[in-house]
């Protein structure tokens, strides 16, 4: 028997299932605390549940599939290796005109003669002389090397040229813009570009981790991992690639939704720990977002599921506002219940805080250590740190314990933002251990932290934590009706449009002393997935009048989607008439070929591309691929000539599509137009 094995690494839970390769039956599912000082413990731990749950030996595992938010965490967070940007025919004025210099992601960036304009022929020839002494001048400095040329896509000849000068006088990785689209945009291809070239490093270490974690469960199997698209490649693709798997995660769990519930045209709400995501299925493929994938503040150029991501989920902390009602999110926070399993000595601090007559804004709230900082700090940041080695602290404590008190929340922030500390407190998580419907810690330490707020909103726990509960399943419901407007009309701003939020708050019961009576319906139905959507989603889905569809094993289902996908790659062309349909260019990522004819170039394409094409897909680490071509013809009328139609073009759209190869063993190197 042929098993794979999903894994899935999310900001409260590592996931791992068996599932059966040939049938997609699911054998076993495991949850295991994730470890953020040392990834490889929760791994360990869920991996080793799952296959104690089953009678297999772990050789019977032929491959493994990780979803990871590696790649969206670290653009999100900055990090990154240094790198330097080598444009080549860009216009360093207009740049700096329109205020593009942050796009271009690094300070780093070295402006080269060359490029190309929209037919693919070469504007000025490259300056290679320049280009050798940008890369010897900057190969002691970075880690890795970018490289854009204007009208690139239309012809890669000066991109290619200049990665073979990188190759050939250092060691760093290079990126090429045309290798991650085909989609005009200089702006846009090199921030990609760059940003694929800054994580290059970041990913070889998780890996790593992932692989070792493995070996010592003697598991020896291929790794794969899950793409924004949903679709999987060899862990050594995606080391060069990395800017391909952002929203991995998000990906995945559309996937998993499709596999679980079997329904091919739903929306998917995935309600995690820090973030809920809707994201949409139709005919059983995730829908992608046309523009690129936006992360943080960027936008890049790689096609990834189309998520709409809140910050709501939870571990989403809880806290009262001056109206006496309850507040969520959006910060993430260890949940006390959570927190009170590895840690009961909270327990009497929490009593105490509620016997005090001082119970203000930061009772109930805790600092934790997260893991061991990797360099030495100094003054008040190294003596806060020094007390949190020896366990979590309330807040009430370290602001006492502090010369200068106030000054410690903004220490406390940068601590966060290294992910050196975390706080704790009060979430959703707690107000359904309060009322009985989420049993997995210790409810004693969610009750205490529920009376605590509730003495200052002037309610019982009980009533709190139901309108928590009810707040959550509203929230969702805003956030769907958010996701379908955006995707049909326009991005609303409830906030700035008050009848818009007027009508949404009849619609869903939160005017009830109101004359006007509104209905709002979804046509399709929602599958939930996400440990705690059996509590909120059902609420969710009458206020929106549709079916509800929660799925077995709907807490493991981003485990479940990395290894329900299958490998996909895309090669696209591009058809043009040139010189008045003297001839006719075909634009192919290696280069351009001029023809006399629309359909030799077509049959030109058809001929090279597919063999390529297949080779790709199985360095991607695909078996028994098989290709495809869309093509799309371009007319556009002409009122002179009446009935008659002028030819602009042809897109070519080649997809290669096989399931996850099983035959290599685990193989690991621990090294007029404007673009």
């Amino acid at each position: 028997m042929a098993i794979a094995l999903g894994i899935d690494t999310g900001g409260t839970y590592t996931d791992a299932v068996l599932v059966d390769h040939a049938s997609g039956e699911l054998m076993a599912a495991a949850k295991a605390l994730t470890s953020y000082d040392d990834l490889s413990i929760g791994i360990g731990e869920a991996v080793g549940a799952s296959l104690a749950q089953h009678t297999c030996s772990p050789n019977d595992i032929k491959l493994v599939a990780l979803s990871t938010t590696l790649a969206t965490n670290a653009i999100v967070e900055g990090r990154g290796s240094p790198v330097c940007l080598l444009l080549l025919g860009y216009d360093p004025g207009l740049i700096q005109q329109y205020g593009f210099e942050h796009d271009l992601v690094t300070k780093d960036v070295v402006y080269l003669r060359g490029g190309h304009d929209g037919a693919g022929d070469e504007v000025e020839p490259l300056d290679e002389d320049a280009a050798r002494e940008a890369i010897l001048g900057h190969r002691d400095r970075v880690e890795a090397f970018s490289v854009s040329g204007y009208f690139s896509v239309r012809n890669p000849a000066h991109e290619l040229r200049v990665r073979a000068l990188v190759e050939e006088l250092t060691d760093p990785p290079v990126t090429c813009g045309h290798e991650l689209t085909t989609r005009l945009n200089a702006i846009r291809r090199a921030t990609t570009a760059t940003l694929n070239a800054r994580l290059i490093p970041l990913p070889r270490e998780r890996i790593s981790t992932v692989r070792t974690t493995l070996d010592r469960q003697g598991i020896d199997a291929p790794l794969m991992v899950v793409r924004g698209d949903g679709s999987l490649v060899r862990a050594s693709w995606a080391m060069r690639r990395p800017i391909e798997t952002i929203l991995s995660g998000p990906a995945a769990s559309v996937v998993g939704a499709w596999h679980l519930a079997g329904r091919r045209d739903v929306w998917v709400v995935d309600v995690g720990g820090t973030t809920t995501d809707i994201a949409t299925l139709r005919d059983g493929r995730p829908r992608l977002n046309p523009r690129g994938a936006q992360v943080g503040e960027w936008r890049t150029m790689v096609e990834a599921v189309d998520v709409h991501t809140v910050g709501l989920g939870g571990d989403s902390e809880v806290r009262i506002d001056g109206h006496r009602q309850p507040l969520i999110g959006p910060r993430r926070v260890v949940p006390l219940c959570l927190l009170a399993t590895k840690h009961p000595e909270i327990l009497d601090k929490l009593q105490r805080q509620l016997r005090s007559s001082n119970n203000d804004g930061l009772a109930g709230q805790f600092v934790v250590q997260q893991r061991q900082p990797a360099h030495s700090f100094a003054g008040s940041s190294r003596s806060l740190l020094a007390l949190l080695a020896g366990g979590p602290k309330t807040l009430i404590e370290l602001v006492e314990s502090q010369r200068y008190g106030l000054l410690l929340l903004r220490q406390l922030h940068q601590l966060e933002r290294e992910r050196l500390v975390m706080r704790a407190g009060f979430t959703p998580t707690d107000a359904l251990h309060v009322l009985g419907r989420f049993e997995r810690w210790d409810a004693r330490a969610s009750r205490l932290g529920a009376e605590l707020l509730a003495a200052k909103a002037r309610m019982t726990p009980e009533e709190l934590c139901e309108r928590v509960a009810r707040r959550v399943s509203d929230r969702v419901a805003t956030e769907l009706v958010t996701k379908v407007l955006t995707d049909e009309a326009a991005s609303p701003d409830w906030k700035r449009e008050p009848a818009a939020s007027a009508l949404l708050a009849r619609a869903l019961g939160s005017a009830p002393g109101s004359d006007l009576d509104c209905q709002l319906g979804l046509r399709q139905p929602v599958v939930a997935v996400g440990a705690p959507v059996e509590a909120y989603l059902p609420r969710t889905t009458e206020l929106l009048r549709t079916e509800l569809i929660i799925p077995p094993n709907a807490d493991v289902a981003n485990a479940v989607g990395a290894v329900a996908g299958g490998v996909v790659q895309q090669v696209r062309a591009l058809i043009r008439p040139v010189d008045a349909d003297l001839f006719y260019r075909l634009h192919l990522p290696d280069g351009v070929h001029d023809f006399t004819s629309v359909e030799e170039a077509v049959a030109y394409a058809q001929r090279v591309v597919p063999p390529k094409l297949q080779q790709m897909a199985r360095q991607a680490g695909a078996d028994q691929v098989e290709v495809q071509m869309a093509r799309v013809d371009r007319h556009a009328p002409v009122e002179e000539m009446w009935g008659q139609d002028l030819y602009l073009e042809t897109d070519l759209i080649f997809t290669a599509a096989g399931r996850p190869s099983l035959a290599a063993g685990a193989s690991f190197s621990r090294r007029g137009e404007t673009d």
